[in-house]
């Protein structure tokens, strides 16, 4: 665990603790304030799949007032991670979790720990984060039925939220990710009001616009706040067994990363093969996004399915 040293820090740590009402729920507050986005329109040409034409206001009713429990969560939240996501701080947490010697699950065996997490920043479906998995996944499938390994992506996504069952700060495992070692991009969230105690923000070798980055150097070569997206990546990097294909991989370890994949920021820092990965990464925002509010799944229908997609791409047990 990171522990946090000065009494600012510590302030704000009893403060969102005071608003946390169960040690397990995932308080995500990527999917409430994302003010780049203001609609979504998307529609399939196969039979089987669905059309949306939904403006988010349908999805996520939210205002800033002060007064608003959830509205004041949320910011805390970032703020927490505006403040303490910087180079040392997602160095030491690669160097802590990348031992993979946390625990050894399966993939099935990980989702069902996902019944335990709910992601309390989504007050229009107050499910498990294993039904917004099936969600994902079947919306996918529906779909690109040619595409299983899509399919198990859209299932496996947010495993990487494992971290939490395990002991990690839910700051540093939700939300909207971006690059640390540069200048933060004015497209994140909360960007004006919650960056201004981040050391890194006043040291200039990581406050210009490539800081310690070159041009096109590939996100690849850049260090993100850390976060489910990274970990998980990780994760099945490291399992010998997985044959997911690279636009899997890339797809669960940038699927976070708004700045990019939806305000275009830090295009200065891709490369030609972020470029080619973008446009899969944009595909399968729609369904992470926007499937919440659909029909929940059968999961015990379409879990027999899921299993063989699991076993071809990533049998046996993963070290976490």
């Amino acid at each position: 665990m990171f522990y946090l040293e000065t009494r600012a820090e510590n302030r704000i740590c009893q403060d969102i603790q005071k608003m946390e009402n169960s040690a397990f729920v995932i308080v995500d507050p990527s999917q409430i304030f994302r003010p780049e986005i203001t609609n979504f329109q998307t529609k399939y040409t196969n039979d089987n799949d669905f059309q949306c034409n939904k403006e988010k206001s349908l999805f996520r009713n939210f205002t800033l007032e002060v007064d608003d429990k959830i509205q004041r969560r949320v910011r805390q939240t970032y703020l927490q991670m505006h403040t303490f996501q910087t180079v040392d701080f997602v160095t030491s947490r690669l160097n802590y979790w990348t031992t993979f010697d946390k625990a050894e699950l399966t993939v099935m065996e990980t989702l069902e720990k996902l019944n335990n997490l709910v992601d309390e920043s989504d007050p229009d479906v107050d499910v498990p984060n294993i039904v917004h998995a099936f969600q994902t996944a079947e919306r996918i499938r529906a779909a690109y039925p040619q595409h299983d390994w899509f399919h198990l992506t859209g299932l496996i996504h947010d495993l990487g939220k494992m971290m939490v069952l395990i002991g990690e700060q839910q700051w540093a495992v939700v939300g909207d990710t971006f690059p640390v070692g540069c200048a933060f991009d004015e497209s994140i969230v909360y960007r004006n009001s919650t960056f201004h105690n981040n050391p890194d923000l006043q040291n200039p070798k990581y406050n210009t616009k490539y800081g310690i980055y070159s041009k096109h150097c590939g996100l690849n070569n850049v260090l993100m706040s850390w976060g489910h997206d990274e970990y998980m990546y990780r994760v099945l990097s490291n399992h010998d067994a997985c044959r997911l294909p690279s636009e899997a991989l890339y797809i669960i370890r940038y699927h976070s990363f708004y700045p990019w994949h939806f305000s275009n920021a830090y295009n200065h820092l891709s490369n030609n093969w972020d470029m080619e990965m973008l446009p899969w990464v944009r595909e399968f925002n729609k369904f992470d996004l926007y499937t919440k509010s659909d029909e929940l799944p059968d999961v015990d229908r379409v879990r027999s399915y899921y299993q063989t997609l699991i076993d071809k791409y990533i049998p046996g047990k993963i070290k976490w």
